[in-house]
């Protein structure tokens, strides 16, 4: 079963959102963290969707 949507108290590299969402998801942060700099290398809001989750997602208490 998944976890919520938050962004952990530890294992974070700049703010936690690829950290958050492959607990999510259920895959390792590090798998995460490079889909997400390989798609940055694509045209799209990548970066701005980051930021958004950045603000929005609640920080693990």
């Amino acid at each position: 079963m998944a976890s919520t949507l938050v962004r952990p108290s530890n294992d974070r590299w700049i703010g936690g959102v690829c950290s958050g969402l492959a607990r999510r998801f259920g895959i390792s942060s590090n798998t995460m963290r490079l889909i997400f700099v390989v798609s940055c290398l694509l045209p799209g809001p990548q970066f701005l969707i980051y930021i958004a989750l950045w603000i929005l997602m609640p920080s693990e208490r």
